[in-house]
């Protein structure tokens, strides 16, 4: 695992004076390691990861919210499926949120991702959000036209009135033993136009590419001053965001691995002990156990 003071310099859980562009997408934080030690490293997250999701499971207490956001090809799905190869699947779900359904888009725009919250004692993972509703509906304006608002509440503050609710949602759920966890995966246009490239040229990508993507990147100022508007409105000590380079795969991996660790390690997780009524119970079908094992023994003789 990477040192937390490395996890700590991507952590935004102030946002009043967050800047975009103090964040470099190609950061390494001076760390140089080949691929093989970088797959050495995640695979010891992995497995601390691993150990602390059955303790989360065990205990039935907390349950983490783990929100991906990110400019196509910054690499999400990737992260979701390297980070998460090691946990018990019985105690994760994941969701992707796409465009809303007409029955989504007959409620509120928090409606359809709060189904989906985690148990307690699961990790949940939102591969995109209700920061949709700040972000590419801000940048496509037209899109508010058909969620059926009254027209009256559409007016230039509806942003910073969507900031609010979100920010009160988090707070509700955090106050509800859900841990959100929020990462930004920042790639750079020249990174994303690379992997562009690579999803025309390998046709077994090609299922990957979608020529809306191409248009989208004309609009890459917007995005960045959309993320930089919800980060600065939404990052808390209880939902902190993680603006996490994503240029270089193999320390997106690692950031994001060390950042849910340490999450859970702070809740300080413990396996139920056991009452003494019950651990007698146990030992006194231990012993039932063996005898039936010996018992076992003696038939074959």
């Amino acid at each position: 695992m990477i040192p937390a003071e490395v996890v700590k310099r991507y952590r935004v859980d102030k946002g009043a004076k967050f800047h975009l562009a103090d964040f470099e997408p190609d950061d390494t934080c001076g760390l140089d390691i080949d691929k093989k030690d970088a797959k050495e490293m995640l695979a010891d997250g992995i497995k601390q990861l691993s150990d602390l999701q059955e303790r989360l499971y065990a205990q039935d207490r907390w349950s983490i919210l783990v929100i991906f956001q990110a400019m196509d090809a910054a690499g999400k799905d990737s992260v979701i499926k390297h980070v998460m190869s090691g946990v018990n699947p019985q105690g994760v779900s994941v969701h992707s949120f796409k465009a809303p359904s007409a029955e989504e888009l007959d409620h509120d725009f928090l409606w359809r991702t709060s189904a989906d919250l985690p148990e307690r004692g699961r990790i949940g993972i939102f591969n995109r959000s209700y920061y949709e509703e700040v972000l590419v509906v801000r940048v496509h304006p037209k899109i508010l036209s058909g969620q059926k608002l009254p027209e009256k509440l559409v007016t230039p503050d509806i942003w910073d009135e969507r900031f609010e609710d979100i920010a009160a949602f988090e707070r509700y759920i955090a106050r509800n033993g859900i841990v959100p966890i929020k990462f930004f995966l920042n790639v750079s246009k020249d990174e994303q136009r690379k992997r562009f490239l690579e999803r025309l040229d390998e046709p077994e990508k090609h299922w990957k590419f979608a020529m809306g993507d191409v248009e989208e990147r004309k609009l890459w100022d917007r995005y960045m001053a959309a993320y930089q508007a919800a980060i600065r409105a939404t990052a808390a000590p209880h939902a902190p965001w993680y603006v996490v380079p994503a240029d270089n795969k193999w320390f997106t991996r690692l950031v994001v691995a060390s950042a849910i660790v340490e999450t859970l390690e702070s809740l300080d997780l413990k396996f139920p002990k056991v009452a003494p009524d019950a651990l007698k119970e146990m030992q006194a079908a231990r012993k039932a156990l063996l005898a039936e094992e010996g018992g076992s023994s003696r038939k074959k003789d």
